[in-house]
């Protein structure tokens, strides 16, 4: 990936409602969920949600799909693994055990508290 993409990616999560949408969706998991369940969770009007998932999809970090009359939306897990990868790959001067754990960190995050989208 290079830097353009990164700064790109970095910026569509710079807001906190697509913050929180994109946190809501990498917790629903490659199935993702429905426009109308992922408004509510995040308590955005429909309008709210097309704008701030329209600019993550455009990054490339959300990916939709019809199904009838419904449209999901999904974390791109790739994409996203592709970001963390470019953000720490130079970690610590190629020293990556400096770091810690964070690639089991990523991979095994914290059980989700009572937070809210």
């Amino acid at each position: 990936m290079d830097d353009d993409l990164a700064v790109t990616r970095l910026a569509a999560l710079g807001q906190i409602h697509r913050l929180a949408l994109f946190r809501r969706l990498v917790r629903a998991g490659p199935s993702g969920l429905a426009a109308g369940v992922l408004a509510a969770d995040c308590a955005l009007q429909p309008s709210a949600l097309s704008f701030h998932i329209g600019h993550l999809e455009r990054s490339g970090l959300v990916t939709s799909r019809r199904e009838g009359r419904h449209v999901y939306y999904a974390v791109a897990v790739e994409e996203m693994r592709r970001l963390l990868v470019h953000l720490t790959a130079d970690c610590c001067d190629g020293h990556p055990e400096i770091c810690g754990g964070l690639a089991v960190a990523i991979a095994n995050p914290p059980a989700c508290e009572t937070e809210s989208c």
